[in-house]
């Protein structure tokens, strides 16, 4: 088993699907995570997402899209959301190679500040190659890649050190330059960036660094 993280970013206006140009046009809302997308076996997508900022944005948009089917919203200040919807080709092509070629992608997917997404596969050479193939037929989007290796599941042992949340923080904060140095954000970038106080990041970096580091020394 291999893993290829990978950097997309949409071309056009800034998204994969109209539902999302509409979202990214809408600057009461905040995409932050993708936490499953299934291409269903009547060829609609089932999306779980997760956002903040207007809700009541977001259920107009989904109210007034024709690619729409249902959607359902859950929270307040951060929120989920359920959809189902039409796929473009592009999109349903991209998720019926994940299902044909066992691909996995690994979730939460992450949005990043500039509407690109940060993606995690899963899957041997074999299904990297056609994923590569994919690529090349699209102009839709760049694909850049991040990293590559062999996968072993010991490297999941972070993520039960930290709450998703912790990890999260601890991802902007290195994304941000907040340990570089010298220090390139504060923790009220990181806070704009994950929708908390600064007092609110502090803490979240404060329980991620201890249990990380306990963990290095013993």
């Amino acid at each position: 088993m291999r893993y290829l993280t990978v950097l997309v970013k949409p071309g056009g206006r800034g998204a994969f699907h109209p539902l999302g140009t509409a979202l990214a046009d809408a600057p009461s809302i905040k995409r932050r995570a993708i936490h499953h997308i299934e291409l269903l076996d009547d060829d609609t997508v089932l999306l779980f997402a997760e956002a903040s900022g207007s809700k009541e944005r977001y259920e107009q948009i989904m109210e007034d899209s024709s690619y729409v089917s249902s959607y359902l919203t859950a929270g307040k200040d951060r929120w989920m959301a359920v959809s189902q919807f039409e796929p473009t080709e592009e999109v349903r092509r991209g998720l019926e190679l994940q299902r044909k070629s066992l691909l996995v992608i690994e979730t939460p997917i992450r949005f990043t500040s500039d509407n690109q997404v940060k993606i995690t596969y899963l899957g041997t050479d074999e299904a990297f190659s056609k994923l590569y193939e994919y690529v090349d037929e699209m102009e839709q989007f760049t694909f850049d890649i991040l990293k590559m290796g062999d996968y072993e599941a010991n490297n999941s042992s972070f993520d039960r050190m930290i709450t998703a949340r912790q990890k999260e923080v601890l991802e902007a904060a290195v994304d941000l330059g907040y340990y570089s140095e010298p220090r390139q954000a504060s923790l009220e970038d990181i806070g704009e960036v994950v929708g908390i106080t600064p007092g609110t990041v502090s803490e979240h970096l404060r329980k991620a660094e201890e249990r990380v580091f306990t963990e290095l020394v013993h």
